[in-house]
């Protein structure tokens, strides 16, 4: 019979003694002399008489010399080992008993034991210290809690007197980051190193109703290796498994492990196909050198071209901000597939991707000053306008299901205040179409916006001041067509180019403008409820151009629609003085309540100057609708203004309904007073008819009294509403624009969106045919993970579809999966349509891969 000297809890099993801070502290005295009997105990095991008591034993030892040992003398001192530990740390040991063995130098606590210290927790069904060997032994029900919050689980653990090293029998862990990881057996070495004996990882949980059941995704392997140094897992003889059941084997591979987020090495490769440049695989290669900079290289084998496209991105954050330099180039075998289809009058058969090598340079960066100001730039450099098109897949992968019509390079330097905005540009723009020519592509250098507000009222309202500089220069004039047989094009050998036919966009040359504008207002409030707003503003303008000939002898070209002077120095001022006035009458009643506001403006200034003569480059989009119906000056740019006496009145009623929801309705009309209409006036004669072109015609605003506009909003619930705006012709009532829009929430599932629009003709300013179509969006939410998209956009007047898209996706805590499919029939550039198809799917903690595929016409046309 092996001697041993034991001690219970005088209340009964289960409770437990507590050894804190290096004492025994127990709810029985008796366990405290224990733990001093423990701690005087000599290295060589006592022999005491059969009869001997515990109590009586104690000072028997207590006399005896200790001689001098390096193991530790207690389980506290077990548990703590010559480790530096927290000094504030405590720990404490609870157990139902504890026994201690003379004769194998042993000390153990049995039954419930826990095990606290410096944020570690062990707990068992026993754990023994083996004073001979310095090592713990804990067996039944073994869970072991790590300070990282790991959590270990096992039928028994052995661990050296630091917790550095041991094994652990039919092992499970679970990292705070929700992965798993079991084996057969773990064993630990060297403080950093665990291998897993037949492991099994996964980041997914396991199935509530049952837990036996295989997880949707794990990784089977011969052996796992954790490397805690390089914070790296490899795998030995891996097989991939989906729902038990393996789809992939790996006879070795490796991956960062959860905690790291850069690390050198091959990311998933992305897989994708199309119609011009075939099947293809990128296999990116992540190099992190340094925590604040870093390159990732990818090799991209093309089936259609004999050289594969290459790419390259170093990414590098400094102390005040980032930037980035990214190429790609491709060597092409087979350029033959670059060519067109079918042949289009005016066009080359062979498209800009006919060429042997293809690439990109291309940089962004942005970098802070202070906490106001910052600056960056892009910048992009192409072999030609079509690369970046043509080999999407690869060098835009992540914007697939859009086509990428421009690039901007721009040098910026930004600054926001409290009621103060800077920012100051240069930009160079990149058509990626085809149709698209550089000649016709302004340059901007640069375009200056700079606002300020009063921080103390000025006449008891707010003072603001805005500013703007564009300078700007194009070699060859951009022209549109206003009719569909005219051919309005600076390149062309016969050039017809006149008003009649044509719309000048951009002109050829130089040109700057400077323009300020100092503006006031103020909002009165009277006893009545009314509110007036007065306001005021005056703007200056001054600008130099030189406008090139570019007419050839030919009668046409830019003198037909601006003088065309060698050098000519413009100035123009516009004061206006205005008010607006607003009176809201509100009613409550037992069903809702309700607002009805009569709205008038008037704004009172001079005529619009030099119509016609400051290029209009920045004020070509005009839209008269009910969200410009008080704008003071309702052009887009600084390159017009507005002039004349102007009225703007309407109404507005608002009822909010109880169990009805909410209906707000806006209509209104503006009237031109006194003075020159300048929506009239677009600066553009053709001097064969005398008719104008351009601008501000057709737009509703053309007359003294306009169309009337009208917007209708009705939300019945939260999950449901309605958006209608209108224009119509003010003699009699014809809907020249009409958009509805729909969104809706049906259960929480179903979220479905509908535009439906129709806009007339206008072909004075280019656009001389009908539009109408509409364009409906859906997404299904079918259960807790998975998901159906769609859309589709009918182009009315033609009868049929011109986009169409169809989506599925899966997402849960650990897997991702998303399919994606677009029909494009837009292409002007190639009449056949464009097929997209995107696959991803991503595994939690180990990346993820993608599969895009697009095929029929080429890729490199605009949308019209």
């Amino acid at each position: 019979m092996v001697p041993r000297i034991a001690v219970r809890s005088p209340y009964g099993p289960g409770r437990r003694h507590r050894l804190a801070g290096g004492r025994l502290v127990a709810l029985a005295v008796a366990v405290f002399f224990l733990d001093a009997s423990f701690s005087l105990a000599p290295a060589q095991t006592p022999q005491p008489a059969a009869s001997a008591e515990p109590q009586s034993a104690e000072p028997q030892q207590a006399k005896k010399k200790k001689p001098k040992s390096d193991k530790p003398k207690s389980l506290s001192e077990a548990l703590v080992g010559k480790r530096k530990a927290d000094p504030s740390a405590k720990m404490l040991v609870q157990a139902d008993e504890l026994v201690y063995d003379y004769q194998n130098d042993k000390v153990s606590a049995v039954g419930h034991v826990q095990i606290y210290y410096d944020g570690t927790v062990l707990e068992a069904d026993k754990v023994t210290h083996d004073r001979k060997t310095d090592r713990l032994h804990a067996q039944g029900n073994v869970i072991y809690k790590t300070k990282d919050g790991k959590i270990v689980y096992g039928e028994s653990l052995e661990l050296d007197k630091n917790f550095r090293d041991g094994f652990v029998n039919s092992f499970l862990v679970e990292t705070p980051d929700k992965t798993r990881l079991a084996a057969a057996r773990a064993d630990r070495s060297e403080g950093n190193l665990t291998v897993y004996q037949s492991g099994v990882y996964t980041a997914c949980e396991p199935c509530k109703e049952d837990p036996k059941k295989p997880p949707l995704w794990q990784v089977k392997a011969a052996r796992i290796i954790h490397n805690e140094t390089e914070k790296m897992v490899y795998y030995e003889n891996a097989s991939l498994e989906f729902f038990g059941q393996p789809l992939a084997w790996f006879p070795y591979f490796a991956h960062p492990d959860p905690t790291v987020k850069r690390k050198s090495g091959f990311l998933m490769p992305i897989f994708f196909s199309t119609s011009k440049i075939g099947v293809g695989v990128e296999i990116p290669y992540f190099w992190a050198l340094a925590p604040h900079y870093d390159m990732t290289f990818s090799l991209a084998p093309l089936t259609r071209q004999i050289g594969p496209l290459v790419k390259a991105e170093w990414r590098h954050r400094l102390l005040n901000g980032s930037y980035a330099i990214r190429a790609a180039g491709i060597f092409q075998e087979d350029k033959g597939v670059f060519t067109r289809s079918e042949h289009v009058a005016g066009l080359p058969d062979t498209l800009p991707g006919y060429r042997n090598f293809r690439g990109e340079v291309a940089s962004s960066g942005q970098f802070q000053i202070n906490k106001q100001w910052a600056w960056g730039w892009d910048a992009m450099l192409l072999t030609d306008r079509t690369f970046i098109n043509d080999y999407s897949s690869i060098l835009r992968s992540s914007s697939w299901s859009s086509r990428p019509t421009e690039s901007v390079n721009q040098l910026y330097l930004v600054g926001q205040g409290d009621r103060s905005y800077f920012d100051l540009r240069g930009m160079h723009f990149i058509g990626f179409s085809e149709l698209d020519h550089a000649g016709e592509i302004p340059i901007v250098h640069p375009v200056l916006d700079y606002s300020l507000v009063s921080k103390d009222p000025v006449l008891g309202g707010e003072l603001g001041f805005r500013m703007n500089l564009t300078s700007l220069s194009r070699r060859q004039a951009d022209y549109d067509p206003l009719n569909a047989t005219a051919v309005c094009d600076s390149r062309t050998i016969i050039m017809d180019t006149k008003p009649g036919k044509c719309l000048m966009r951009g002109m050829p040359g130089d040109y700057t403008r400077a323009s300020a504008d100092l503006n006031w207002r103020r909002t009165l409030i009277n006893g009545w409820g009314q509110m007036f707003i007065p306001f005021a503003s005056f703007r200056t303008d001054l600008a130099s151009r030189r406008i090139l000939n570019d007419s050839n002898g030919t009668g046409g070209g830019t003198p037909n629609f601006i003088g065309t002077d060698d050098r000519d120095t413009l100035t123009r001022a516009m004061p206006m003085v205005g008010m607006e006035a607003r009176w809201p009458f509100i009613s409550v009643h037992s069903w809702g309540t309700q607002v009805f506001e009569p709205i008038a403006q008037i704004i009172v200034r001079p005529n619009e100057t030099r119509i016609g003569q400051f290029p209009n480059e920045d004020a070509q989009s005009l839209i008269f609708d009910d969200t410009n119906l008080f704008a003071i000056d309702k052009y887009s740019g600084y390159d017009r203004v507005e002039g004349g006496t102007r009225a703007n009145v309407g109404i507005q009623y608002t009822a909010n309904i109880h169990r009805l929801g909410v209906i707000n309705v806006l209509f209104g009309q503006s009237y031109n007073l006194f003075g020159q209409n300048s929506f009239a006036y677009s600066g553009t004669v053709d001097p064969a008819t005398g008719q104008q072109t351009g601008l501000g015609l057709q737009s509703g605003l053309e007359h003294d009294v306009s169309d009337y506009v009208a917007r209708l909003y009705f939300q019945p619930t939260g999950n449901l509403s309605f958006t209608a705006r209108f224009r119509f012709d003010k003699n009699n009532l014809d809907i020249h624009r009409f958009e509805l829009e729909t969104r809706s929430t049906w259960l929480d599932r179903l979220t479905l969106s509908t535009i439906y629009a129709r806009y007339d003709a206008q072909p004075q300013i280019g656009i001389f045919e009908r539009r109408e179509g509409i364009y409906q969006t859906a997404a299904l939410k079918l259960d807790d993970h998975w998901s159906v998209t769609g859309g589709a956009r009918y182009d009315l007047d033609r009868g049929r579809i011109n986009l169409g898209t169809v989506g599925l996706n899966y997402l849960d805590e650990c897997f991702a999966y998303s399919f994606n499919y677009i029909a494009d029939y837009t292409n002007i550039a190639d009449p056949r349509p464009v097929h997209k198809v995107m696959v991803r799917v991503n595994l939690r903690t180990l990346g993820g891969t993608s599969l895009g595929t697009h095929f029929g016409g080429q890729t490199t046309g605009t949308t019209p």
